[in-house]
């Protein structure tokens, strides 16, 4: 049975910074891309990061130069940096692994695992 769990959510002030991680179980992160996503309040599910099999990462634009996604194949665990964090990044985190299609990589519906999610909120 597969599972991702993650961590590392919680409340900080503008301009704070958090490490969220996403540890798989049962699953080996050897798909060609792996994501994190976040959904605010009364918003739809958005994606914010993807890390490619050959290292390449890309960003939202809402979140570019902030935040960073990272892997640790020895902790078969996935990371999400985010630093000098803003009100409006308060949402609930998700990662996402074993991307189904062949082009892209940053529609939800494509990736087949998810982990629980975790809240971030970001105070002013």
């Amino acid at each position: 049975q597969v599972r991702l769990v993650e961590s590392g959510g919680g409340s900080v002030q503008a301009g704070g910074a958090l490490r969220l991680s996403c540890a798989a179980f049962g699953y080996t992160y050897s798909t060609r891309c792996m994501g994190w996503f976040r959904q605010a309040p009364g918003k739809e599910r958005e994606w914010v990061a993807a890390l490619y099999s050959g290292g390449i990462t890309l960003y939202a634009d809402s979140v570019k130069g902030r935040f960073t996604i990272s892997q640790d194949n020895a902790k078969n665990t996935l990371y999400l940096q985010m630093n000098s964090l803003k009100p409006e990044d308060t949402a609930i985190y998700y990662c996402a692994t074993d991307y189904r299609s062949s082009v892209g990589c940053s529609a939800a519906a494509d990736f087949r695992y998810w982990g629980q999610g975790t809240q971030v909120t970001v105070s002013s």
